[in-house]
């Protein structure tokens, strides 16, 4: 049995503009020492010319004095004229050119010394998130999965954070997520969370249907909620599924025995793991056994999301309308079952009609979730055979082992119902803010690699195992002791009386329930 009570219910510019105005100002004071060094370079040059000019200009005067005083005291005789030859021409003085402008040599640098190359480091994890910023928002739609695959976006949510921000196909806004064992725990056995609350605001959600019902168990926190639960407490401890149990194994036994006389193949779903769960239930319930038809089509109609919110709502109303004459009619019952129950407590005064009409139809859904988990037990006993062998082989570790299936079985899609924080909470350096809605995932607790080691591993030895299947805290799904021992028969019955039990068809050919609520086979087609 499963938490099914969900379906009853702008960029900084400044420092931009500083570098800007930095280079703007640089480039000017570089232009102006250029101008500078080319002016004096200019200036430098007519000076260099002007006095190559006068010291020509001297020595020519010297050279023709000399001549003149050596010829007249005969020391030098005088010559030949020289032909008069054409002068040459003139020529045009060079153009003085601007000098070059005088440049600064680079910098010598030294090379960079030889270094080692840096060792080998692991790589470097990501930062963790900035104190005080939200996680993204992620849209789960929660799509039909096939077989007993895990939900991958509840996989990457996990591989996230401890504590993630979800967004479901239906209702309004996004929810907090938490996913580790130790953090689901807190959220779910903590009074600063409420259930209560949820009835006044619409938060988002899986269930297409938001339908529920006022006082209803669900929706109640402590204390209301503990003194409804305490009023059918007798029927499901241990002592009262003990009650059942005769009772049960021999309705399972006709059943089989029906199976076997009609021979292979067949539909194990529909032969067996959908009635015996019904017979179980409503046997608990007080509900006769002509009744127990109509029981079965107003859950189906309600678990189901395919059928519309008017059906839904149509077959819930159904169902109470059923429980409200026969509670009324047990109240002088001092028999143990769930109706006579209830009816004593309306009868004291401990608990309203209303009030115990929403407990019972809590009570009739959820046992009809064994027949779906039931459903995946035996697809992956009959899928892993070696499974099956060796509860076959071993009786002595069956409880042990159902245990460690409804740890592993991913029982419904995506998450149940959620709570609302009645003032701030951190969990894992995450403040969440009152008035948040939360949700926790059991699954993901279920895979927790810090409680389970090897999580994805099916293993019949695992002790302990603190799984939380049926849920945690206030809201601890009641009927767990019942859906073991109901677990516990089908597996002893199923795989002793036929021990040739295999899938008739391929794996990949078994249908499974879409637009659900809780997953399943539709059918499990079976021979021996």
């Amino acid at each position: 049995m499963t938490d099914t009570a969900d379906v009853t219910g702008a960029p900084d510019v400044t420092g931009a503009a500083d570098a800007a105005g930095v280079a703007e100002v640089a480039e000017a004071a570089g232009v102006a020492e250029a101008a500078g060094v080319a002016e004096a370079a200019e200036a430098a040059g007519t000076a260099a010319v002007a006095r190559s000019a006068g010291a020509s200009e001297a020595t020519l005067s010297e050279a023709l004095t000399l001549t003149e005083t050596l010829t007249a005291t005969g020391t030098l005789s005088p010559a030949e004229p020289l032909p008069l030859t054409e002068p040459l021409p003139s020529t045009e003085p060079l153009p003085v050119t601007e000098p070059l402008p005088v440049t600064e040599p680079p910098p010598v640098t030294q090379p960079p010394p030889l270094t080692e190359p840096p060792p080998v480091t692991e790589p470097v994890p990501a930062p963790a998130p900035t104190p005080g910023a939200l996680p993204p928002i992620r849209h789960w739609p929660a799509l039909d999965l096939p077989g007993v695959d895990f939900d991958p976006v509840l996989t990457d949510l996990m591989e996230e954070g401890p504590v993630t921000r979800i967004e479901l196909p239906n209702g309004r806004g996004w929810a907090w997520l938490v996913t580790r064992m130790e953090d689901v725990r807190l959220v779910t056995n903590d009074p600063r969370f409420s259930r209560e609350s949820v009835m006044e605001r619409q938060v988002t959600r899986l269930a297409p249907h938001f339908i529920p019902s006022r006082g209803a168990v669900g929706f109640l926190d402590p204390p209301d909620q503990t003194r409804l639960r305490r009023s059918v407490a007798p029927a499901l401890t241990a002592r009262g599924v003990e009650r059942v149990r005769w009772s049960s194994r021999r309705m399972l036994d006709e059943l089989v025995d029906e199976l076997l006389a009609a021979g292979p193949p067949a539909d194990l779903t529909s032969a067996v793991l959908s009635p015996f769960p019904i017979a179980v239930i409503c046997e608990l319930m007080g509900v006769p056994v002509a009744d127990r038809h109509a029981m079965h089509t107003w859950t189906q109609l309600i678990l189901s999301s395919s059928h519309g919110a008017d059906v839904s709502e149509r077959a819930k109303e159904e169902m109470g309308a059923y429980f409200t004459e026969l509670i009324d009619a047990r109240a002088e019952s001092a028999t143990e079952d769930v109706a006579s129950l209830l009816g004593a407590a309306v009868g004291r005064r401990e608990i309203s009609l209303a009030e115990a009409v929403g407990l019972a139809v809590l009570l009739q859904i959820g046992g009809e979730a064994v027949t779906h988990n039931s459903g995946q037990m035996f697809y992956i006993l009959l899928t892993r055979p070696e499974l099956a062998d060796q509860l076959r082989a071993r009786p002595e570790i069956r409880p042990q082992a159902i245990d460690e299936l409804l740890r592993y079985i991913p029982h419904r899609n995506a998450v149940g119902l959620s709570r609302i924080a009645r003032e701030d909470v951190e969990i894992k350096g995450v403040r969440i803010r009152a008035g948040d809605a939360v949700y926790v995932s059991y699954l993901a607790a279920n895979r927790d690699p810090d409680v389970f080691p090897e999580p994805e591993k099916i293993d019949f030895s695992r002790i302990p195992n603190p799984h939380v299947a049926f849920g945690f805290g206030p809201h601890y799904c009641p009927g767990g002791q019942l859906a073991r021992m109901e677990a516990q028969l089908l597996v002893d019955a199923l795989l002793d009386r036929l021990p040739g039990l295999r899938l008739a068809v391929p794996p990949g050919q078994v249908t499974f329930r879409k637009g659900a609520l809780i997953r399943g086979p539709e059918a499990l087609p079976v021979t021996w």
